[in-house]
């Protein structure tokens, strides 16, 4: 069973990336109305069984869920913007990053890694030098795409850090609901400062947003949020990394993008380097 979740769930999210890039409307909407539409879907079931859930949660489990929305916001309005910006592929894989930046906030935290973890994180960190020198001749635009997927990785790492903690009190419909509400109501506010449109775009954008709020939002977060509470968050992060080829082979064949031999060998590296980092840390954990 968590063997098929965990392949929905990738197929989810690897949808992400190129059907929000041919979305015809802004990263902040379409990061909201995602949102919006997810907290929905699973808030509504949750409301009708028990109507006075809010009033039984603890400080813990509060300050958690809103530490992971906060975090899940940022990262949408990040990467949601790094793949209108750079390629569907360099995007994904530097918002991958996720599991490098778990186990360098474990190693923070007083955990001391093992070699062939710091191998894996510096073959990973060798692969974004590639991909953002490449993107770095390409234009400044595709640059500050990869820099945006880059911190968008970091406030994921963030996101799912503080998830599995709050995970572990709270049942799947409960956090996400709440979390995805919290998440919308930022994301609300960062439209209107950035003063973004909220409904006047065409009606194939629209499309987009249900489609990548059915692919990314229900079958792909809310499934590894479901897994967070009997897998760790790096075993999670090793299944979200099968992300990368596959938005690349879906933004290859179905946007047409053709990238440099040097930004496939930049992703070839990062698959590499993390796959390293949470192999070793899956089967051994990190030396104290």
């Amino acid at each position: 069973m968590i063997f098929f979740l965990a392949v929905v769930g990738i197929l989810g999210v690897s949808a992400s990336g190129p059907i929000m890039a041919a979305t015809m409307a802004p990263a902040l909407t379409i990061a909201l109305w995602r949102n919006v539409f997810g907290a929905l879907v699973l808030g509504t079931p949750v409301l009708l069984k028990s109507p006075r859930f809010l009033a039984s949660l603890t400080r813990m489990e509060i300050k958690y869920t809103a530490i992971a929305a906060t975090a899940l916001a940022l990262h949408f309005a990040c990467f949601v913007t790094s793949v209108k910006l750079t390629s569907v592929a360099a995007a994904t894989a530097l918002v991958c990053l996720q599991a490098a930046w778990i186990a360098l906030f474990q190693w923070l935290r007083g955990s001391k890694p093992a070699r062939p973890v710091l191998l894996g994180l510096g073959t990973a960190l060798l692969g974004v030098v590639v991909i953002t020198g490449f993107d770095m001749g390409v234009s400044r635009e595709a640059l500050v795409g990869d820099l945006l997927a880059v911190v968008g990785g970091v406030l994921a790492a963030i996101y799912t850090l503080a998830g599995s903690k709050a995970r572990k009190t709270l049942s799947t419909g409960v956090y996400t609901s709440l979390c995805y509400g919290l998440c919308s109501l930022i994301l609300l506010v960062m439209c209107l400062i950035f003063r973004q449109p909220l409904l006047n775009f065409p009606p194939e954008a629209w499309w987009g947003i249900v489609g990548v709020t059915v692919a990314a939002q229900l079958f792909g977060h809310t499934i590894f949020n479901y897994l967070l509470a009997t897998i760790s968050p790096l075993v999670v992060s090793m299944m979200i990394l099968v992300e990368i080829p596959g938005a690349a082979l879906l933004a290859g064949f179905f946007l047409g993008q053709q990238l440099p031999p040097g930004t496939y060998a930049g992703l070839a590296l990062i698959l590499a380097g993390l796959a390293v980092v949470v192999l070793r840390q899956g089967r051994s954990g990190l030396k104290k």
